[in-house]
């Protein structure tokens, strides 16, 4: 048995049968991250000795036959993003080198309160700003399908390590498809709840208004486990919706084995996600899929989302203008590393500001800070964030009007498989790698990527897109999928 490539539910059933102990799943996980970080660099820290602590009284409580947590004993990789008390923060930036947070994030409390094990943080786009983890400050991701190529960003080390079973399961951060994307890129499971769902409190903010913690997993029914143990309202987050609205999310049993789990389910497919330049292996591997979901009984009906040809320049206004406000915090006072001159005196306020910004923060965020600055600008701001707020308004329609019509909707996760490193020089060319996701973000739904296929030896993802707090609907026809069409992604 191969310890690192078993499922949260294996693991957990494992550790309650005495198969193995806390200990020997957390060292075999640390074993293939010494044998693969080097070729992948998934991981910018890694925690050994508070993890196998942590997973040492693990074992003392399961010795005591106590009734644990359903991620108990279970190594965890995190993104580093997502501040961790005592352990390096870094958002894939050179500002956050030496960051160490004081507290930890509202998801990290819960996941220690179920006795998780923590192996250590996971590499990113810079502050999540890219889509290929290409744009860290700490050297590029590699995609464990084929190391030439991108394993999608920003989440890429999170998709990554789950794809490389250097972790049983992993937490990213979803802001235009972050989770969705990696996952698809690297053949795992990726689910974006609704925005609110889960707590924001302790995640680094890039886009206050669409950032949202989600789970990367090596199954549907690994997410739901996870969603049930991270979602819920929080006081410490304003954005956290309360529990009238959204009670805490509780994983249902997942239909398995039945004749048609899915008969009379009626999926969307809108024309708007099968363009023109997308890749023909990736259409025709998720009309495939969509057409194995018609043979268990659902009905894919044509809808169209008319609005959707505007969520890209959509999304990288308000994005950018975002961005402009939540990182002027980062100027080497207040947050982050900072420059002092030559002489090692105290320079003009201002031309410190400019110099630690200008040394510290890379291409991408600077770019962003740049655009972001200018659409929020006088004169500016009505004409470029005002109207693309109204326009988000439209997508948000768009989406609640085909969910009077249908139950879910199925897109293609991304227009390509995994791109190679280098391929996207030109800024446009990579906004374009979100162009099926970032709408769900923009209308605050939830969505899943779930792998459906491969297409030249590279796995290929299917998205699929549901209501405001119907994560139990998506996670059952994702499950349904899964346990009809078993492919092998190991």
């Amino acid at each position: 048995m191969q310890l690192t490539k078993l499922t949260i539910k294996q693991a957990r059933e494992g550790l309650r049968k005495r198969d193995f102990s806390a200990i020997e799943l957390t060292k075999a996980c640390f074993d293939q991250i010494e044998k693969l970080n080097p070729k992948l660099n998934a991981f910018l820290t890694v925690t050994v000795s508070e993890a196998l602590k942590e997973a040492k009284g693990v074992d003392k409580l399961f010795a005591k036959n106590e009734t644990l947590p359903p991620l108990a004993g279970i190594p965890v990789a995190i993104k580093d993003i997502i501040c961790t008390k005592g352990i390096r923060t870094t958002a894939g930036s050179k500002i956050l080198e030496n960051f160490i947070p004081p507290y930890d994030a509202s998801v990290i409390k819960k996941l220690k309160e179920q006795h998780a094990i923590i192996l250590g943080k996971t590499n990113l786009d810079e502050f999540a700003m890219g889509a290929s983890t290409e744009n860290s400050a700490y050297g590029p991701t590699y995609n464990p399908w084929d190391t030439a190529r991108v394993p999608g960003g920003s989440s890429g080390g999170s998709a990554a390590a789950v794809a490389a079973d250097m972790c049983i399961y992993a937490l990213g951060s979803d802001t235009g498809g972050s989770v969705r994307q990696p996952a698809s890129f690297c053949g795992a499971t990726g689910l974006k709840p609704t925005y609110g769902r889960v707590s924001r409190y302790g995640l680094i903010a890039m886009t206050s208004s669409m950032d949202q913690i989600g789970p990367i997993t090596k199954s549907t029914e690994d997410a739901g486990i996870v969603l049930s143990a991270i979602a819920g309202w929080d006081k410490y987050d304003s954005t956290s919706v309360l529990p009238h609205i959204a009670p805490a999310f509780t994983l249902p049993p997942l239909q398995q084995n039945t004749p048609n789990p899915l008969k009379s389910l009626k999926i969307g497919v809108p024309k708007e996600y099968f363009i023109e330049g997308m890749e023909k292996g990736v259409e025709e591997t998720v009309r495939a899929a969509i057409g194995k979901l018609e043979e268990v009984g659902a009905k894919a009906i044509p809808i169209s989302l008319p609005n959707t040809k505007y969520a890209l320049p959509t999304y990288y206004i308000i994005v950018p203008s975002e961005i402009s406000a939540n990182l002027a915090r980062y100027d080497g006072v207040r947050f982050g590393m900072k420059t002092q001159s030559a002489k090692g005196k105290v320079q003009n306020l201002i031309e410190e500001y400019l110099e630690t910004r200008a040394r510290f923060l890379g291409d991408e965020v600077k770019r962003r800070i740049m655009l972001g600055t200018y659409t929020l600008s006088a004169g500016y701001y009505e004409a470029y964030y005002l109207k693309a707020s109204q326009v988000r308004a439209l997508i948000k329609r768009d989406f609640d009007q085909a969910f009077e019509k249908v139950d879910v909707i199925v897109t293609p996760t991304s227009p390509t498989t995994a791109f190679k490193i280098g391929e996207k020089q030109d800024p446009l060319s990579m906004y374009l790698a979100d162009i099926f996701t970032v709408p769900a973000n923009l209308a605050g739904i939830c969505g899943i990527n779930i792998p459906c296929g491969f297409s030249e030896g590279l796995p290929v993802g299917l998205q699929i897109l549901g209501p405001q707090f119907a994560e139990e609907k998506i996670l059952q026809v994702a499950h349904s999928f899964e346990q009809q069409f078993t492919l092998n992604f190991q």
